[in-house]
C-alpha cells in the first residue's frame, strides 16, 4: 500500500538545493492533511553531513543512497537510484524540483514505475474526499490553469518550479532517522562518463535570490530606456533589475533575468512592476511577492488587480522622480 510523501532533496557540490527545502516544506503542509509522514531522498557522495538539514526543514526522515558513481549527475545512475527507493519504499506521492537535473530525471523515472508525471506545477493540494492530489499548472500557453489528478497510478508524481513553494523555517530541535539504501551500481548503469565540469563564472545576481526587484516589460519603450531608468532605481533600493518576457524577447535583458511562467518564479520582499501589463504568464512567476507595486499608464492594466499600490502615469516621468525621491530620503536620514 503506497503511503508517505517523498521528497528528492536535489544537491549539487554537496550543496543542497533551495528548492529541496521548498518541497519539504510544502510536503510537510501536504502531509499532515493525509495524517502521514514527509521524507527526503538525497543521492550523492559523502552526504551524511547534510542529512540533519532536511530534518531541520520538516522532513520525519531521509533516505541516503550514496556511491562514488553518484558523486556527479548522470541521468542513468540517479534515475536507478530513485527507481530503486520508490520501489522499496512504496510513497503515496513524489516531488521534484522543476530544474534542469529534475526536468531530465523526473520522466525517466515515472516511466521506469508506469505512473503519471504533471510537470512544472504552480500549486499542489489534497482533495481530503478522494485524499488524491490536485496538481496545478498552467496549460494551454499559460492562458489557463489545470488542475490534474492521477486516480490510478502511485506515487502521484509532480515536479514542481523553483521559488513557487515556500520552505519552512528550520528548526534544530526536529528529530528524524537518516536511513541508508544499498544500491548495486554496475558499468551498465553509468554508460556516459564525465570527463570534466565546467563551472559557469555568474556576475549577476539570481534573481530568485533577490530580496527587491525593480522589473520592466514592454512599457518600458525600448533598451536605452530600459536601462536608464531602471538601473539606477535598483541601485538606490538595493536591489535587481528584472524583465517580463517581452523586455527579453525585445533583447533589452537576459533571459536568465526573465520573471513569469516560461522564465523564473520569485518571491522578493518588494516587486516594482514598471511598464508591465500584468498577463497571466507573468502574474504567476511573481504573485507570491510580499509587496507588489505596479507603474503602468494604462489604468485597466490587470497588473493593478494585484498589486498593492497602483501607480497610474508614464515611466519615463515617475521613475526619475521615484529615483531622486528615495536618494533624497536616505540621504536625509
Amino acid at each position: 500500500m503506497s503511503k508517505n510523501v517523498y521528497v528528492f532533496a536535489e544537491q549539487r557540490d554537496g550543496n543542497i538545493q533551495k528548492v529541496a527545502y521548498e518541497l519539504v516544506g510544502k510536503a510537510r503542509e501536504l502531509a499532515d492533511t493525509l495524517d502521514e509522514k514527509v521524507y527526503a531522498v538525497l543521492v550523492g557522495q559523502g552526504m551524511d553531513a547534510q542529512a540533519g538539514s532536511l530534518i531541520a526543514a520538516g522532513a520525519d526522515g531521509v533516505v541516503l543512497v550514496q556511491d562514488e558513481m553518484l558523486a556527479e549527475y548522470t541521468t542513468e545512475a540517479y534515475t536507478k537510484a530513485v527507481v530503486e527507493v520508490i520501489r522499496e519504499k512504496g510513497p503515496e506521492i513524489f516531488l521534484i524540483g522543476a530544474t534542469a537535473i529534475g526536468r531530465d530525471l523526473a520522466p525517466r523515472v515515472s516511466a521506469r514505475i508506469h505512473t503519471g508525471l504533471t510537470a512544472d506545477c504552480t500549486g499542489l493540494a489534497i482533495d481530503e474526499a478522494s485524499r488524491n492530489l490536485l496538481m496545478t499548472r498552467p496549460a494551454f500557453g499559460g492562458n489557463i490553469m489545470a488542475t490534474i489528478v492521477c486516480e490510478d497510478h502511485r506515487p502521484q508524481m509532480a515536479t514542481v518550479r523553483p521559488g513557487v513553494m515556500k520552505a519552512l523555517a528550520a528548526d534544530s530541535t526536529r528529530t528524524g532517522e537518516v536511513e541508508e539504501l544499498k544500491v548495486a551500481f554496475s558499468a551498465a548503469d553509468m554508460p556516459v562518463e564525465v570527463v570534466e565540469v565546467i563551472r559557469e563564472e555568474r556576475t549577476s545576481v539570481d534573481i530568485t535570490e533577490a530580496k527587491v526587484l525593480v522589473s520592466g516589460g514592454r512599457g518600458m519603450s525600448d533598451a536605452e530606456n530600459f536601462n536608464a531608468l531602471l538601473d539606477p532605481l535598483a541601485e538606490v533600493l538595493g536591489g535587481v533589475v528584472s524583465g517580463s518576457r517581452g523586455a527579453v524577447d525585445a533583447g533589452w535583458i537576459d533571459h536568465e533575468c526573465q520573471v513569469g511562467q516560461t522564465g523564473k518564479t520569485v518571491r522578493p520582499d518588494l516587486y516594482l512592476a514598471c511598464g508591465i501589463s500584468g498577463a497571466i504568464q507573468h502574474v504567476a512567476g511573481m504573485e507570491g511577492a510580499e509587496y507588489i507595486v505596479a507603474v503602468d499608464k494604462n489604468d485597466g492594466a490587470p497588473i493593478f488587480d494585484i498589486a498593492d499600490l497602483g501607480v497610474v502615469g508614464n515611466v519615463d516621468t515617475l521613475l526619475p522622480k521615484l529615483t531622486e525621491a528615495i536618494k533624497e530620503y536616505k540621504e536625509g536620514k
